[in-house]
């Protein structure tokens, strides 16, 4: 088998989100393995410091400031990005947020939020990035999803009920789309170091323990670990993979738990 399956070279990456984080590691993995990468984000803030960032590791990327639940600013930029850049050939749909909130104490308001951004933005994008990878009869769509999409946890019922209605959306567009020669899958990280989770990451922390001792892995996510799945998830290597979640998470859904040593 040769590597050049897994050679983005000449590929364009829209990747929502991407100014930090899980998003930013999979677009430094996606430019590693040649893309052009493209990120966006509701604050020019966010997007001048990642740029930055993207830079001092030697990557070019361009940044687009709009929310990807406004569907008129999608359409619009969407349309920018193919004139100024050129046109969308893998989109990874990474922007999301959680609120770890009771059901019983959940505001409608705060639920209502969670799924737009974590629902029906994904469909929003991969509809109008979607439309124009149709007419060119190919487009890698990546979701990202999470284990949340299979199990359910204390205080994330909105954020779980996004991310199965997620998988189910991946599963449907690739139905949908596979006739035009476009992938539609998920990712679905573990749980992963980031800077949003270094507070609980220490030793003798109560959640700490519980992931070491739950993952067979016996360790945490690092950032990089999500790189090999986008990329191929990107790459012609996955052209007959579709409507798939592929679980980055250590073993944690295969697993009642940690296997003894003994």
């Amino acid at each position: 088998m040769s590597l050049s399956l897994f050679d983005l070279t000449g590929k364009r990456a829209l990747v929502t989100g991407a100014t930090h984080g899980l998003g930013m590691s999979m677009a430094v993995g996606l430019a590693n393995a040649g893309a052009q990468i493209i990120i966006n984000d509701i604050s020019q803030e966010k997007l001048d410091n990642a740029i930055k960032e993207y830079a001092i590791l030697g990557i070019t990327i361009k940044g687009y400031l709009f929310d990807v639940t406004d569907e008129a600013a999608v359409i619009a930029n969407v349309a920018k990005i193919e004139s100024e850049v050129g046109p969308i050939d893998i989109l990874i749909n990474n922007a999301g947020i959680i609120k770890r909130v009771a059901v019983i104490d959940m505001e409608v308001s705060e639920w209502e939020q969670v799924l737009k951004i974590d629902l029906t933005g994904p469909f929003i994008m991969a509809k109008h990035v979607g439309r124009n990878m149709i007419e060119r009869r190919a487009g890698k769509i990546i979701n990202m999803c999470s284990m949340m999409s299979e199990v359910g946890r204390n205080t994330v019922s909105a954020y779980a009920a996004a991310k199965g209605g997620l998988k189910m959306l991946t599963k449907n567009l690739a139905t949908e789309w596979a006739g035009f020669n476009i992938q539609v899958n998920g990712i679905g990280p573990g749980y992963f170091a980031t800077s949003q989770t270094a507070p609980i990451r220490v030793d003798g922390h109560p959640f700490n323990d519980f992931i070491i001792s739950r993952t067979p892995a016996a360790r945490w996510g690092e950032t990089d670990d999500l790189q090999g799945a986008a990329i191929f998830l990107s790459s012609k290597a996955s052209d007959f993979v579709n409507g798939h979640i592929l679980y980055v998470d250590g073993g944690i859904l295969a697993s009642l738990g940690k296997a003894s040593n003994e």
